[in-house]
Order: C-alpha cells, then sequence, then structure tokens
C-alpha cells in the first residue's frame, strides 16, 4: 500500500482537477492510468490520441475545468509542439496548464514546448523507477496552486 507522499494536505478543501492525456503509445497512457490508481487519486481521466483528438476534445467541451493536460511530443497527425502552437492561439483554451511528458530530448523540443509556456518538460525515460514519485509531485502541485477557468 502507498502512503499519501503529502500526509500534511487535507484532501477534503480540493476541488477535482480532471487529467487530460495526450499520447498515441496505449502502454503508456495504461501506466499512467495504473499510477493514478496506486496512489488512489480519482481526477477524472481523458485521454487524446494526437493533438488533433485534444483539441478538438477541449474545443467541445468534452475535458471538465479546471484541468492539466499531460502531453507527449511525438504523435502522428498533430505532435506536441503544433498542438501548443494552436492551444495558445485560442483564447477559449490559450489558459490551459500542460505538462510535457515525452521521450523527446531534443534541445529543439524543450526550447519550443517552454516557448509555448509549458508547466514543465518530463523524460518518459527518467520515470522509470520514480513513475509514482512524478505523478505524486503532480498531484501535490494541482493541490496547491489555483488553475484559472476558462471564463476567468
Amino acid at each position: 500500500m502507498t502512503e499519501n507522499p503529502y500526509p500534511n494536505l487535507n484532501p477534503g478543501h480540493f476541488k477535482a482537477v480532471s487529467l487530460l492525456i495526450i499520447d498515441d503509445d496505449d502502454i503508456d497512457a495504461t501506466a499512467l492510468r495504473r499510477a493514478l490508481h496506486k496512489l488512489k487519486l480519482l481526477n477524472p481521466l481523458y485521454r487524446a490520441k494526437d493533438g488533433l483528438e485534444a483539441i478538438e476534445m477541449l474545443r467541445n467541451g468534452n475535458v471538465p475545468s479546471p484541468y492539466i493536460i499531460l502531453l507527449d511530443i511525438n504523435m502522428p497527425r498533430m505532435n506536441g509542439i503544433e498542438f501548443l502552437e494552436v492551444l495558445r492561439a485560442d483564447p477559449e483554451l490559450t489558459h490551459a496548464v500542460v505538462f510535457v511528458l515525452t521521450t523527446s530530448k531534443s534541445d529543439e523540443d524543450i526550447l519550443a514546448a517552454y516557448r509555448e509556456h509549458v508547466a514543465g518538460y518530463l523524460l518518459k525515460q527518467r520515470m522509470d523507477s520514480d513513475f509514482i514519485q512524478v505523478i505524486g509531485l503532480l498531484d501535490h502541485y494541482w493541490r496547491v496552486i489555483e488553475l484559472p477557468h476558462p471564463e476567468q
């Protein structure tokens, strides 16, 4: 059984934060679901397999706000950087908090992601042994920060 890594936080005062996983890799998406389950995190979880599907979901209101996006870079149809450019250009979506979760170590991708104001850039390779801790860190993040709502 995994202990709560943040026992001093009062879970009763937190609002539900939806998570949108944008990743074409079924294995990575399943690993993320398992990590959330192992930590007993009950956040609503949504998934898109590429940037185009994700933009459509967000524009149609299929992901309740507030939400955090976990974004891969290497995907078909619309990659993560292209997704970020469309997201930040859309006045209804520009408020989104995005963490990149990818295998790309490219300096070009890292710089492009931060130019589009991502909250963090995490390499999947570094997370193999520490995946639960990384999810715990994200859990802590969305518990202590205030997320924007689209109407604000």
